[in-house]
């Protein structure tokens, strides 16, 4: 079942940006992998607490049936995961430690079966079963943290905001950043939103290209750049007086008629 919706939700990310979701599907294969990290991590977490039991008192078990079908489950398995094997996602990095997991399990069933035709070591069952499920484990979790926090529009991994902060700053004729926003959709393509601060309406374009240039070098695909212009005035010219005036007393009569239509309508 896992498997199943991880798979239509990948068919999903799959899609071009529309009317409903202007900034395309991307976040249904995050919505994947996050589903698939969860039933890995809990059922990882219940084979460990089932088999620690076991482990104290071991339990017969039939081991004909279970070679022939964990034979069959590990066809299985390594036919499917070579559907996803060349996937890149986080969604399809997951569905490969599902398969992984399924694999691991039934050739330690193949194992357990075999060493039982000839031995009563029943105590293998749940230790090959406590060893995989921890292995598993051990993956799961740090793949569902970092999966939750491209979710959460965190910082891509690898990627230091304050460097690329002092970067920018650093180019000529950029007098400040006054918005920088880093995230990734799903993990793969990195996106930047830029608010710069220039000493001059004309640097624009040549400012423009050094910033594209800079960010594409740390991986930033999608790059939307905001300008302002600095404007530096010594003494106020009588010009400006007057016309600072003429704004001080047009929001005094905004006040005024505000302050009159609250009263006729108390």
């Amino acid at each position: 079942m896992a498997i199943g919706i991880s798979a239509f939700l990948e068919s999903i990310s799959n899609r071009e940006e529309d009317s409903h979701y202007t900034l395309g599907y991307k976040r249904f294969s995050l919505l994947g992998a996050i589903l698939t990290a969860v039933i890995l991590i809990t059922g990882s977490s219940l084979v460990i607490l089932e088999n620690i039991s076991k482990l104290i008192e071991s339990q017969p078990v039939d081991h004909e049936g279970m070679l022939w079908l964990g034979v069959i489950a590990i066809a299985i398995n390594l036919t499917a995961s070579l559907i996803v094997r060349k996937g890149q996602t986080k969604n399809e990095s997951i569905l490969s430690l599902h398969f992984l997991e399924d694999t691991l399990g039934w050739l330690a069933v193949i194992v357990v079966a075999i060493i039982l035709r000839y031995t009563d070591w029943y105590f293998l069952d749940p230790l090959l079963s406590l060893l995989i499920s921890a292995f598993i484990l051990s993956k799961a979790l740090p793949r569902f943290w970092s999966t939750l926090k491209i979710f959460l529009d965190a910082v891509p991994e690898g990627v230091d905001i304050q460097q690329v902060k002092s970067d920018l700053e650093q180019l000529d004729h950029v007098t400040s950043i006054n918005q920088l926003n880093l995230w990734t959709m799903d993990g793969l393509e990195k996106n930047a939103i830029v608010h710069v601060c220039l000493e001059h309406v004309n640097h624009m374009e040549v400012c423009k290209e050094a910033i594209r240039t800079l960010l594409k070098d740390c991986g930033f695909q999608t790059l939307p750049l905001r300008w302002t212009k600095t404007w530096l005035l010594t003494e106020p010219t009588s010009a400006i007086s007057k016309n600072w005036k003429l704004i001080n007393i047009m929001g005094m009569i905004i006040t005024t008629i505000i302050n009159e239509n609250r009263t006729m309508l108390c």
